[in-house]
Order: C-alpha cells, then sequence, then structure tokens
C-alpha cells in the first residue's frame, strides 16, 4: 500500500512540474525567416504569431505570391524552432520515463 501511496505522489509532483513547463513553453518565443531575412516571424511557444517584419522591397503588385510564400515559410520555420525548443524542455522533465518514439505531449 505504501507502494501505491509513494507512486501518487511522485505522479502529482511530476503533474506540477509539467504545468509549470507547460507555462515556461508559453513563454518562449522563436523567430524563423525565409526569403534570405526578408520575411520574419515571431511566434510564441504556444504557435501564437507574435510578429511580423516584412522588408519593403517585397512591396510589389507583382510579388504578391511570393510574399505570401514567404510568410507561411518563415512561420513554418519559427513553429519548428519552438517545438525543438519545448522537445528539449520536455526531455529534461521527462528523462527515464518510457516514452514511446514519436509520442508527442498535448501542447
Amino acid at each position: 500500500m505504501r507502494d501505491i501511496m509513494g507512486m501518487m505522489g511522485k505522479v502529482k509532483e511530476m503533474q506540477a512540474k509539467m504545468e509549470q513547463m507547460q507555462a515556461e513553453i508559453a513563454e518562449l518565443t522563436a523567430e524563423g525567416k525565409a526569403g534570405g531575412g526578408l520575411v520574419t516571424v515571431v511566434i510564441s511557444g504556444k504557435g501564437e504569431l507574435k510578429s511580423l517584419k516584412i522588408d519593403p522591397s517585397l512591396f510589389k503588385e507583382d510579388d504578391v505570391e511570393i510574399l505570401e510564400d514567404l510568410i507561411v515559410a518563415a512561420h513554418k520555420d519559427a513553429k519548428d524552432k519552438a517545438e525543438a525548443l519545448a522537445a528539449e524542455k520536455t526531455k529534461a522533465l521527462t528523462a527515464g520515463l518510457p516514452i514511446p518514439p514519436g509520442f508527442k505531449l498535448p501542447f
């Protein structure tokens, strides 16, 4: 019975650490660039767009499609970086736990 109580205590401790980690991840920011830095996107750890910078040279009527593609690419770059940062933080917390490959935490 003591083993179960000890295990429950560890589960609660891990849950508190996960909540703290989720809050820390939400505060992270990641910057993505596309077009050699012509478009820069900054997102939060949760993937929310925080800022967008576009080089004025892209404001030509015939370059609208290119600009749209660069914005999408910069956002993807930033999102990939934010996910890598979150995975790094998660790895430290879950060290030693048998988590299957490819499993993603819900945040």
